[in-house]
């Protein structure tokens, strides 16, 4: 949307990583309003206060830097829905002078209108512009977005990993799965695809051996929160991991199947369901990881594998197990037995392991 012409241009001290798909230097031209601000609207903002326990900027180098007050900072508008964080939407207008707040540490940007308990305050920002190009259309990270897919077509297999929500142990099953798949010879591309924009999980799948990342950032959203329908980004992401022809596609859920961030959908796609080999759900305690299979059963899923903190401990394992009747491994303890576990699920749909 164009806003207007008078346009100049400023130097920032940090970028967020959730800028990444459009690779922003330091030097940006601005727009000092929009007058109808969209998710994925790239913004300036000036750090006006500090946070004693969320006050790292994650940057595009996947590198972490401290906000100090006074920063200079880009990240992009967008909206979260943190059970365990900050909750935040994108503001029905925004002009230079107003009052924004950092949501997340990858620079997604709002008004947030809440936190958990263990959290200060978020780190309150003043709008200093709209990072713009030379007619004064503000740039979105969804200028440069892969396109949504209405069809999956062929695929490697998947291995979806969900949870009850966010620190239930996702991400380290993902990774010990990637590590596990890759030493056994196998090609594993990796993404994640649900949550708020941050390249920590990619990068850290990539640092197990995943030969390809992607993540819903990559489709020009900040976050998934009010999606609707999660597939067609699902399908892109995955279409752009198999030109890589993997093995096997490790895709972690983030957040809970149930919340705001459309992670239900995906298990609603028939073309999904058909191309998963397996399904690991990480729950924190018995309740959720008997909640977790139960809701999914309902949609006409079964979890194969229970992971997460729930089977921290042998207790935990043996109780799923016998109460359950659902398979159960420790990725923190026993990864190479939740490997096992999803490798005799996935059968001959892995043809490198036939």
């Amino acid at each position: 949307m164009l806003e207007q012409t008078d346009i100049k241009v400023i130097d920032v001290d940090k970028i967020g990583s959730a800028t990444s798909p459009i690779g922003l230097a330091k030097t940006v031209a601005i727009v000092s309003s929009s007058s109808a601000p969209r998710a994925g609207d790239v913004v300036v903002v000036r750090a006006l206060t500090d946070s004693a326990t969320y006050n790292m900027l994650e940057l595009p180098t996947g590198r972490l830097a401290k906000i100090n007050p006074g920063d200079l900072l880009i990240g992009v508008l967008g909206r979260r829905r943190a059970l365990k964080g900050f909750v935040g939407d994108v503001p029905s207008s925004a002009a230079a002078g107003d009052e924004l707040h950092l949501l997340n540490m990858g620079g997604v940007i709002g008004q947030c209108t809440g936190h958990h308990s263990s959290l200060g305050d978020a780190i309150k920002l003043e709008v200093i512009g709209f990072v713009a190009d030379e007619n004064g259309q503000v740039k979105n990270i969804a200028d440069e977005a892969l396109p949504p897919k209405t069809s999956l077509g062929d695929s490697a297999p998947l291995v979806l990993i969900a949870g009850t929500s966010m620190n239930s142990g996702k991400t380290y099953a993902a990774t010990e799965l990637i590590k596990q798949a890759t030493r056994a010879g196998l090609k594993v591309a990796a993404a994640k695809l649900s949550g708020v924009a941050c390249l920590r999980d990619t990068m850290n799948m990539a640092d197990h051996g995943a030969i390809a990342t992607a993540s819903f950032l990559d489709c020009g959203l900040p976050s998934t929160v009010d999606v609707g329908d999660l597939a067609p980004t699902a399908k892109a992401i995955i279409s752009r991991l198999n030109e890589v022809n993997p093995d096997l596609i490790v895709i972690e859920l983030g957040d809970g199947i149930l919340g705001g961030y459309s992670v239900d959908t995906v298990f609603d796609d028939s073309e999904l369901r058909d191309a998963t080999a397996a399904l690991v759900f990480c729950a924190s305690d018995y309740v959720g990881a008997w909640g977790g299979i139960e809701l999914l059963r309902k949609r006409g899923v079964e979890v194969d594998v229970i992971s997460g903190s729930v089977t921290d401990s042998r207790m935990g394992e043996d109780y799923i197990r016998n109460e359950f009747d659902v398979p159960a491994a420790n990725a923190r303890r026993e990864g190479s037995a939740l490997f096992d576990l999803v490798i005799a699920k996935a059968g001959t749909k892995l043809k490198a392991l036939a």
